[in-house]
């Protein structure tokens, strides 16, 4: 008997649910939860909201339905940049202009850096926006939702979201704005081109092409017309920094209209960059395992 009540014990341990068998204690009781609540005033209710003082916002009814001239194309659509030239042409130069010194040290530094298999001035790979211009050309599609007040465009590469503001406001007092990395861009039409002046950029991390650094005083206009019957954007770029390089810097890149994709959720989480060996923490990580830091450099072993 008693062997058989050894066995119906070991056999009542075997069935018994793995949690159950984990936690032997007393399970844990879920406490009452109570947090009170405090009325808020409607004038603090108010201050809470940031506000454009003697302009509605762009998705205000009032301000959608104010009668406007018919523009000339509709940019609603998802785009991705033409790379038919060959991978590089994401970047807005060469040709560039003069640089001032931290130009040409970024030109001079980073081919070392490459030489060496090691990443340069990696700011997006440290979840650092790409920022205008080089959001426009991340190796991603981008969604273009245009309404009568402004375009909306949200980047499949990291969701950063742009407004080009078309409802005839100026660009914010500079004592009030707060700089961004995508600036706060301006549209207005002029014929069949759509000029976007942007400007109260945030220097900070924010490089173009492979390390090339800006500051406060960098500025960009965009031109934007419809070429191919519709089918592909063409943007001219200017882009001007007095305190960074001598007079402007121009490009023009083609952007061809995409119906079968959609952008999805996307985040930087830097935890995930440590698989990527095109970033400085995948560099990192693919050193530890032995392996090169960049593909097709050779890590002498």
């Amino acid at each position: 008997m008693r062997a058989i009540a050894a066995i119906a014990g070991a056999m009542a341990l075997l069935v018994m649910p793995p949690a159950a068998a984990q936690n032997a204690g007393p399970a844990l009781e879920q406490p009452e939860v109570v947090r009170p609540l405090t009325p808020i005033p409607p004038e603090r209710l108010d201050q809470m909201v940031p506000k454009h003082p003697g302009y509605l916002g762009a998705l205000a009814p009032e301000n959608l339905k104010k009668p406007r001239p018919t523009p000339p194309f509709d940019l609603t659509g998802t785009w991705f940049i033409d790379l038919s030239k060959g991978f590089a042409d994401y970047m807005f130069g060469p040709p560039y202009p003069r640089f001032g010194p931290e130009g040409i040290e970024a030109l001079v530094e980073q081919p070392k850096a490459q030489a060496r298999g090691e990443t340069y001035r990696d700011a997006i790979g440290q979840c650092y926006p790409p920022g205008m211009p080089m959001l426009m050309t991340r190796v991603w599609p981008h969604a273009f939702i245009q309404l009568p007040t402004a375009i909306y465009v949200i980047s499949g590469f990291n969701n950063s979201v742009r407004t080009i503001f078309l409802d005839g406001r100026g660009h914010t007092d500079p004592d009030l704005v707060v700089p961004s990395y995508n600036g706060e861009s301006i549209g207005h039409w002029e014929g069949d081109t759509l000029v976007v002046h942007t400007t109260y950029f945030e220097p900070d991390n924010h490089y173009i092409d492979l390390g090339i650094p800006i500051d406060d005083q960098f500025e960009l206009v965009e031109k934007i017309r419809l070429v191919n019957g519709g089918k592909t954007m063409e943007v001219e770029y200017t882009l001007t920094d007095p305190t960074m390089w001598q007079g402007d810097w121009r490009s023009t890149k083609r952007f061809n209209r995409q119906d079968h994709t959609d952008i999805n959720e996307a985040n930087c989480i830097l935890q995930y960059n440590t698989n990527l060996p095109g970033t400085e923490l995948g560099s990192e990580t693919a050193e530890e395992r032995g392996q090169s830091a960049v593909e097709g450099v050779d890590d002498g072993k």
